[in-house]
C-alpha cells in the first residue's frame, strides 16, 4: 500500500454513537473553566504593552491550586526579557520508560486598538452565543483549555501512564522579535521533550448555518519566509523623466510575480485531506479526487488550477505560494525615486528550503536590478509528522462521541505555527483543536475575534478526553 494510500485509509468518519447533550445552561465545571479562561483572555499579552509573564503566574496559580506540586510548575523567562515567561508544568505518569506528550499553545496575541473593535478587545464579552475578545480562539482557547485538563486530571486523582506535560509559551504572533519555543528548546528542553505533541493550526469547520462540516487534523505546515525586493536609483529632478524609474522597474517586476503559480505539489496529508472531502463537496468532487489519483501530471495541475480558482484556502494547500504584502518608494514628491522596495511573503510547503525558492522568485522577477534578500531568520524545515494509527484513532473514536458522523479529515496549514520549531526538534507535533469555527475565520488576528460558546466547551470536553486516552 502506498503512503497516500494509507493515509487516505485513515480519514475516517466518527464513529456514529450518542453525541453529548448540548444544555444551554453552562455546567458547573464549564463556569469554573469560563472564569479561567476569562482570567487570561484578560490578561494582555500583546508585544507592545503586555506580559506573558504575569499570564503564566496566573495559569501556574491556578494549577498548583489544583494540587500540582510546586516543583512541577515553572515560570520560565529569559532573564534580558522578563515579560516573555512561559509556563511549564507537569503531571507525572506510572510508566517512567513511556514517552511524554506535550500539550502545547501560545499565551501571546497579536495587537489589538479599542478604538478599532466594537468591543474592549481585553474584556471577555459573552454575546449572541459568542465569545468576544482578542485570544478568544487564537490560543487562548486551547492555552486555558489545557490548564483546566491539567487541573481536572489531577484533582480527579487520575494517574497517566505517560508524562502529560503543557507548555504555554510567548512569541508566536511575533517569533522575528523573540519566540519562547525556540528559547525553551535550547534552554530548557526538558520542558518540551516528548514523545508527540498537541498544538494548534487545525480547527473544525463550520458551515454558513453553523452546522459542522469537518474536524481538521494538522500533519505539517507551510514555511514562514519574508523576501525583500529592492531597486535603486541615482534619482533625479522629476521634471526630467528618465527611462530607468524604480517605482516602474519594481512594478514590471511585481508584475511578473503576480502571473507566476509555483508548482502543484500535493503532500500525502492534502491528498488525503482532498479524499475526504470529495464526499461533501460534490461540485468538486471529481476535481478533488484528481489530486490523489496516481494519473496524467497534466490532468491533476488542471485540476489543481480549478480548485485553486474555487477557494484560496485549497490554493494555499497545494503549492507554495508568494505574494507581494508592502511597498515603499520614493523620497519626494519632487524628485525621481532613488529607492523601491517591496516586501514579498512566501509560505512555503514543507520540505522546501527557503533559499530555493529566493532563486525562483529571481527567476520569475527576470531582473538583475531587482535585488532579493531574505530578512530576518529563517525557520527550520522539516517533513511532516506521520499521520499514524497511534495518532488517529483516539481522534476518530473520541469526536464519534461527541460529533457522530462528523470527518476527521488530514489537512496540513498554510500558515505557521509553533509547530515548526517543535517538529524540527524531533517532536512530532500535530494541530488538534476539537473547536469549532465559523466559515469567515472568526476574526483571528483582525477585528473583533469570536469564538462560539458552544464550540468553546465542546472543544474542552473533547480535548479532556483526547488527552486522558492517549496518556493511558
Amino acid at each position: 500500500m502506498s503512503k497516500s494510500t494509507a493515509l487516505a485509509g485513515l480519514v475516517l468518519l466518527a464513529v456514529a454513537t450518542p453525541a453529548l447533550a448540548e444544555d444551554p445552561s453552562p455546567r458547573a465545571d464549564q463556569l469554573a473553566f469560563r472564569d479561567l479562561y476569562e482570567e487570561l483572555i484578560e490578561t494582555n499579552t500583546t508585544l507592545s504593552e503586555g506580559s506573558c509573564t504575569l499570564a503564566s503566574e496566573r495559569m501556574a496559580a491556578r494549577l498548583l491550586d489544583a494540587g500540582l506540586p510546586a516543583a512541577d510548575v515553572r515560570v520560565l523567562a529569559s532573564p534580558d526579557r522578563p515579560k516573555d515567561g512561559n509556563l511549564a508544568a507537569v503531571l507525572h505518569g506510572s510508566d517512567p520508560t513511556a514517552e511524554p506528550i506535550l500539550l502545547l499553545a501560545h499565551i501571546d496575541v497579536v495587537e489589538a486598538r479599542r478604538e478599532d473593535w466594537d468591543r474592549d478587545p481585553f474584556t471577555l464579552v459573552e454575546e449572541g452565543g459568542y465569545f468576544y475578545a482578542r485570544g478568544a480562539h487564537d490560543d487562548k482557547a486551547q492555552a486555558a483549555i489545557w490548564v483546566d485538563t491539567l487541573a481536572r486530571l489531577k484533582q480527579q486523582g487520575f494517574t497517566p501512564r505517560r508524562d502529560i506535560k503543557i507548555a504555554l509559551t510567548c512569541g508566536e504572533e511575533t517569533s522575528d522579535t523573540w519566540n519562547g519555543v525556540e528559547w525553551l528548546l535550547e534552554h530548557h528542553p526538558d520542558a518540551l521533550r516528548a514523545g508527540f505533541a498537541l498544538n494548534e493550526g487545525a480547527r473544525g469547520r463550520l458551515d454558513t448555518e453553523g452546522d459542522r462540516v469537518a474536524l481538521d487534523v494538522q500533519a505539517g505546515e507551510k514555511i514562514y519566509q519574508d523576501y525583500r525586493l529592492e531597486v535603486t536609483n541615482p534619482g533625479g529632478h522629476s521634471s526630467r523623466p528618465l527611462p530607468d524609474n524604480a517605482i516602474y522597474r519594481l512594478s514590471n517586476a511585481l508584475t511578473r510575480l503576480e502571473a507566476y503559480s509555483f508548482p502543484t505539489e500535493p503532500n500525502p496529508a492534502v491528498q488525503a485531506y482532498f479524499t475526504a472531502m470529495a464526499d461533501a463537496t460534490p461540485a468538486h468532487a471529481a476535481d478533488m479526487r484528481l489530486i490523489a489519483a496516481a494519473g496524467s501530471p497534466d490532468v491533476r495541475e488542471a485540476a489543481a488550477q480549478r480548485l485553486s480558482a474555487a477557494d484560496p484556502a485549497w490554493n494555499a494547500v497545494l503549492r507554495t505560494t508568494c505574494v507581494a504584502t508592502m511597498v515603499d518608494a520614493g523620497h519626494a514628491p519632487n524628485a525621481l525615486p532613488q529607492r523601491a522596495v517591496a516586501n514579498v511573503n512566501c509560505r512555503i510547503l514543507p520540505g522546501h528550503d527557503p533559499h530555493d525558492v529566493r532563486a525562483d522568485l529571481e527567476r520569475v522577477l527576470a531582473d538583475p536590478g531587482v535585488v532579493v534578500t531574505m530578512p530576518g531568520k529563517i525557520d527550520p524545515t522539516s517533513p511532516p509528522p506521520p499521520l499514524t494509527p497511534a495518532i488517529m484513532e483516539p481522534i476518530t473514536r473520541v469526536a464519534g462521541q461527541i460529533w457522530p458522523g462528523v470527518p476527521v479529515v488530514p489537512s496540513m496549514s498554510p500558515g505557521a505555527t509553533d509547530g515548526r520549531f517543535t517538529n524540527a526538534a524531533g517532536i512530532p507535533t500535530y494541530g488538534i483543536q476539537g473547536l469549532f469555527v465559523d466559515p469567515d475565520g472568526a476574526g483571528v488576528h483582525g477585528l473583533n475575534e469570536r469564538i462560539r460558546v458552544r464550540s468553546l466547551y465542546e472543544g474542552r470536553d473533547f480535548l479532556f478526553e483526547l488527552v486522558k486516552a492517549y496518556a493511558e
